[in-house]
C-alpha cells in the first residue's frame, strides 16, 4: 500500500520589515546553534505528496528536481578528502550522463547527520536544514563561475548555458527521519515568492534565497528514499526564457508518523557547476 501524504510544518522566511538587506551569518553561536540574522522566520502548515510509483513524472526541466536509482560502491561519506577524490569524479560522470552536460566543476558539499538534542553550531557537524529555501541566486550563481573557474575559461562559459545542480543522496540507511522536500517549480511564483539573502561567511559574502509563503506551493518527497537513490536539485539555471523550471525551494522536515526508533536521517550533498556546449 503506498505511503499517504503527509501533513508537516514548513518553515518559510520574510525579509526584514524595516526594508534593510536581508542577511544571515555562516557562523553559529555554539551554544545555542542560532546564527546572527535579520530574516523573519514563520511557520505554516503544508501538504508534502509522496510522489513514490510517479517520479517520473518530476524532472529537472519541468519541476526542478529529478529522481534516480544510482547506486554507489563509496561508502566513506565521512572522510572529507575521499570524497573529494573518489565520489567526486563518480558523481561527476554521473552528471554527465543524467543531463547531457559538457563539464562538471563541483565546487562544495556537504555531509549531514541529524543529531537530536544537539545545536547545529559547526560546518563539520550539519543537521538537516528547517526551512525553505534556494542554495544560490543569479547574482551568486555568476560569481561561482568567477570563482572556481579559470579567468582564461569564465567569459566564454558564461556566454553558454550553465547550472547549478546540488546531488542529494541519503547515507546509510533509508531517509525516513526528517526526509527531504522539494517545492515543484510550476507552483512558485518565482518574482514574488523568493527574495535574496546575503549569506555572510567571516572573509566573504555569498547569496541565497529566502522563500515567502504561497497558498499554491506543492510539495513533494519520495518516501524511504534509499542510499541507491539520488535527486538532482536545480539551484539555478541561466535559461530564463520561460521554457524550464530555474530553481527548486527545498527544506527538510519532520514526519509525525516517522516511527520510533528511525535512525536519524543521514545524507550528503554535492554543488556542481554544470555546463552545456
Amino acid at each position: 500500500m503506498a505511503t499517504p501524504d503527509v501533513a508537516a510544518k514548513v518553515t518559510y522566511l520574510l525579509p526584514p520589515p524595516d526594508g534593510e538587506r536581508a542577511y544571515q551569518r555562516i557562523n553559529a553561536d555554539p551554544k545555542t546553534g542560532e546564527r546572527e540574522k535579520n530574516i523573519v522566520r514563520e511557520e505554516h502548515d503544508v501538504k508534502i505528496e509522496n510522489i513514490r510509483g510517479k517520479e517520473h513524472l518530476f524532472t529537472l526541466d519541468n519541476a526542478g528536481f529529478q529522481f534516480y536509482n544510482r547506486p554507489t560502491k563509496f561508502n566513506n561519506f565521512r572522510d572529507n578528502k575521499r570524497v573529494e577524490a573518489e565520489y567526486y569524479p563518480e558523481s561527476e560522470e554521473l552528471i554527465k550522463e543524467l543531463t547531457g552536460a559538457s563539464r562538471v566543476v563541483f565546487f562544495d558539499h556537504t555531509h549531514r547527520l541529524r543529531r537530536p538534542g544537539e545545536v547545529d553550531s559547526s560546518p563539520d557537524r550539519r543537521q538537516p536544514v528547517a526551512q525553505a529555501h534556494v542554495d544560490q541566486t543569479t547574482a551568486s550563481s555568476i560569481a561561482r563561475v568567477h570563482r572556481h573557474l579559470p579567468p582564461t575559461d569564465a567569459p566564454a562559459l558564461l556566454r553558454r548555458r550553465f547550472q547549478i545542480i546540488n546531488l542529494w543522496r541519503p547515507i546509510a540507511n533509508p531517509a525516513i527521519d526528517w526526509p527531504l522536500a522539494l517545492c515543484d517549480y510550476r507552483s512558485v511564483n518565482p518574482k514574488n515568492d523568493t527574495f535574496p539573502v546575503a549569506l555572510v561567511y567571516p572573509d566573504r559574502e555569498g547569496e541565497t534565497m529566502g522563500v515567502r509563503h504561497n497558498s499554491k506551493h506543492e510539495w513533494k518527497y519520495l518516501y524511504g528514499m534509499t542510499p541507491d537513490e539520488i535527486v538532482l536539485i536545480k539551484c539555478f539555471d541561466s535559461l530564463q526564457d520561460g521554457s524550464v523550471a530555474l530553481f527548486t525551494p527545498h527544506t527538510g522536515f519532520q514526519d509525525s508518523t516517522t516511527p520510533k526508533g528511525t535512525p536519524p536521517r543521514e545524507s550528503i550533498e554535492l554543488r556542481a557547476l554544470v555546463f552545456y556546449d
